[in-house]
């Protein structure tokens, strides 16, 4: 990267937008569309959505379901999907019984509590039966029973316009394959004719975490129930996508990692396995409006050394939180999804509360709600402008106990966000139209904020007594991440250079979905380039601890410095004027924890750069 002087009088006027010299050569018509419209929207305003209503008017459309009653035969209860009025035991044929023997996972463990805490946490009255849940089974479904089950759904005879198709959405790094399950209405189960099916898509995923098997089960009965059970109407209003297990390898071991001994779920930015490569091309496929991210929590463990108590809750929630997830992402996420949860949950006798965690340091007492770093599904997915939630379980530690409570309490949750898209369907489209024009209008202009951490405050948090099994309330220390605080906040660039030797950077951003270009021919950028003050290696963190996988990142710090610089042809451009502007800002602004270049895929700082003014450039479209 060469470095001059600024010559305003070379540059292209930052102001004027609307008479952009944007040129663009050998794109495909359809790409020059996309472009064409990321270049108008960066002038245009964009006005508001009405929002319905007050919060009230979400819940008060939902009223609270009765008791569920037991299962009949092999059938499953769920929670009455949209429409119904209490309900119903379905006797929905189950796939053929497999001939694969299940791997025995060993001696029982003993209970890590005693019966007085067991006795907080009885069987539901709803029995639900997959390979994993068998009576005298020792071993969750495995992942060639998992395949067996999705695929006899898919291959059974369709019945009132259903269709489903099995998807195989990647291979695991010991060749296991990661299966889906598309269920729909609409003229085709391919991603374009879901998307033309006037119908938004929901895509479930589960078990990312291989020792968090809850998730897994559930969904497989949510697939079965959509393909041909109670959740079948449901998809008169929205499509659906199931896929059960995320991580076959850390599923097949009883590991949170993979089996490279990487944490997928801090991968979703980074994009190192091909297990979260998967999940992307997934999202990208379908276009999601909801992402429901299956996992179980420790319900023993270091709470017990740190605070002598057990949790207590059946279910935390939360959604997206962090910095330049869009507001109205977050409003729709907290009224019509988290308050209807919540109240699903509560009539079904379960208890919730919001998702919290505590470090591995025996000597922190601080509670956290889920992190703000935009590295989990949870997150990176938000920023891919969808509502994101996150559903855990109590599960972590206790083995196959309460195995039938924890996949109740999944199914439960799932089945209330299933149904939030089908009342909201209208409006959740015209939500995310909104935030797409929104996000791609901030281009070169005002802020964009950097980095943020949650807000420390206090509250009441309710645990068991390990005793008595009581509840015991204990006053802690606790960050939320309701509430951002800004830590690092900069001018929003027009957009990113990169060098020619940034193709690895490239890569994944075009695997998150931001649109790059490469630059056909030389031109001069007005740009803010970085200039170290200072650097160390460390580990990435997350608010348990030093995450898996994370090792030897290369922390800077950083000041912006204006300055002109030489685009020559084959180094790329990354416009903001595009819905997924904060996956760019996330991955290329160098001095944060989860950056491009604090995790080496761009080597040094002088191939990267903020660009402060709508570029002249001629661009072709990039492989």
């Amino acid at each position: 990267m060469t470095l001059h002087s600024p010559r305003l009088s070379q540059l292209p006027d930052q102001a004027d937008a609307s008479a952009t010299r944007f040129r663009l050569l050998k794109l495909r018509p359809a790409a020059a569309a996309l472009a064409a419209v990321l270049l108008l929207s960066a002038c245009a305003s964009t006005p508001l959505p009405p929002w319905p209503s007050t919060p009230g008017t979400v819940t008060a459309q939902r009223p609270s379901a009765p008791a569920p009653v037991a299962s009949v035969q092999r059938g499953t209860v769920v929670p009455a999907p949209l429409g119904q009025e209490r309900p119903v035991a379905v006797a929905s044929p189950l796939p053929p019984p497999t001939a694969l023997v299940a791997q025995d996972e060993g001696p029982i463990a003993a209970p890590p509590y005693n019966a007085a805490v067991e006795a907080r946490f009885p069987d539901p009255a709803i029995s639900y039966d997959t390979p994993g849940l068998g009576r005298d089974r020792r071993a969750f479904t495995t992942n060639a029973e998992l395949g067996q089950w999705l695929r006899s759904l898919a291959e059974a005879v369709p019945s009132g316009g259903t269709r489903t198709q099995l998807v195989n959405a990647g291979t695991s790094q010991r060749g296991e394959p990661i299966l889906g399950l598309v269920a729909t209405r609409a003229a085709s189960t391919d991603p374009v004719a879901l998307s033309k099916s006037g119908r938004p898509t929901v895509l479930l995923i589960g078990q990312q975490h291989g020792d968090e098997p809850a998730g897994s089960e559930a969904l497989l009965v949510i697939a079965r129930e959509l393909a041909q059970g109670l959740l079948e109407p449901l998809l008169d209003r929205v499509n659906v996508v199931v896929v059960p297990r995320a991580n076959p390898d850390g599923a097949t071991a009883g590991t949170r990692v993979t089996a490279n001994g990487v944490d997928m779920n801090r991968d979703h930015l980074l994009l190192g396995t091909p297990e979260a490569r998967a999940l992307a091309k997934l999202v990208n496929d379908y276009q999601p409006i909801l992402v429901v991210d299956a996992h179980e929590y420790t319900a023993v463990g270091r709470y017990l050394q740190k605070f002598n108590a057990i949790q207590r809750y059946d279910a935390l929630l939360q959604y997206a939180t962090t910095a330049n997830y869009p507001e109205f992402l977050t409003k729709a996420s907290m009224e019509w999804y988290h308050q209807p949860m919540v109240a699903a949950l509560k009539a079904q006798g379960l208890t919730s509360d919001w998702y919290y965690t505590t470090s591995t340091n025996l000597q922190d007492k601080l509670i956290s709600m889920g992190g703000t770093q935009p590295d989990t599904g949870r997150n990176v997915n938000g920023l891919k402008n969808t509502v994101s939630l996150l559903i855990e379980t109590r599960g972590v530690g206790l083995g196959r106990m309460h195995i039938q409570r924890r996949v109740h309490t999944q199914v439960t949750a799932i089945t209330s966000a299933l149904r939030s898209t089908a009342e909201r369907a209208a409006n959740l489209e015209q939500v995310r139209s909104f935030v797409v024009r929104d996000v791609s209008a901030m281009a070169c202009r005002d802020q964009v904020v950097v980095e943020a951490e949650a807000t420390r405050t206090q509250r009441e948090l309710d645990f068991l007594d390990p005793e008595t099994g009581a509840d015991r309330s204990v006053k802690v220390d606790w960050n939320s991440s309701l509430t951002l605080r800004p830590v690092k906040v900069r001018p929003r660039p027009c957009g990113y250079w990169l060098s020619a030797s940034s193709a690895g950077a490239v890569e994944r951003l075009k695997l998150l979905g931001v649109q790059v270009l490469r630059i056909a021919e030389q031109g001069s950028l007005l740009a803010d380039i970085y200039r170290e003050t200072s650097r160390e290696t460390a580990d990435r963190q997350d608010v348990i601890g030093n995450i898996a996988g994370g090792s030897g990142i290369v922390r800077v710090q950083v000041t912006p410095m204006r300055s002109a610089i030489d685009a020559p042809p084959g180094s790329y451009y990354v416009p903001l004027n595009q819905p997924r502007a904060h996956l760019a800002v996330a991955a290329l602004e160098p001095d944060t924890q989860n950056s491009y270049f604090a995790n080496r895929l761009i080597t040094e700082l002088d191939h990267t750069a903020r660009i402060m003014s709508t570029p002249s450039l001629v661009f072709e479209e990039t492989d």
